[in-house]
């Protein structure tokens, strides 16, 4: 069981790494394109830039930290799932606005889906409620 939470939990940190590399190069140049367009002021467009680029840093970090979360449970240390938990419930319950805002749009899923497969991983077993 250990094993298969922990590639799952690998698995999450991957999506995370690799979604917050298309955030960041991808997403944004898309954003700015449009907004390019419009009569939007280049003040709002840069405050834009910096929150959509601490973002996809944020979104990297995540997955970084449950990349070594769940290495650390293939190595048998010792670890608390509190972290992987918090973030997997950030990206549930954000995706979960994001498509109720959006008229749900499903390309929202691309949060929820990677976040309820890190729950699952981060589920605390019997013996850790103890």
């Amino acid at each position: 069981m250990r094993r298969i939470r922990s590639v799952l939990g690998i698995v999450a940190g991957v999506i995370f790494v690799l979604t917050s590399g298309a955030h960041t190069q991808l997403g944004w140049p898309s954003l700015s394109g449009q907004l390019a367009n419009t009569t939007a002021p280049s003040d709002l467009i840069t405050t834009l830039m910096i929150g959509w680029q601490f973002a996809g840093g944020a979104m990297l970090v995540f997955g970084i930290i449950v990349i070594s979360r769940f290495v650390d449970v293939i190595r048998r240390r010792r670890v608390s799932y509190h972290a992987p938990r918090l973030i997997a419930l950030l990206y549930i319950a954000f995706g979960a606005w994001a498509l109720a805002v959006s008229g749900m749009n499903p390309f929202f899923l691309i949060f929820i889906v990677p976040g309820l497969i890190l729950f699952a991983a981060a589920w605390p077993t019997a013996s850790e409620r103890e």
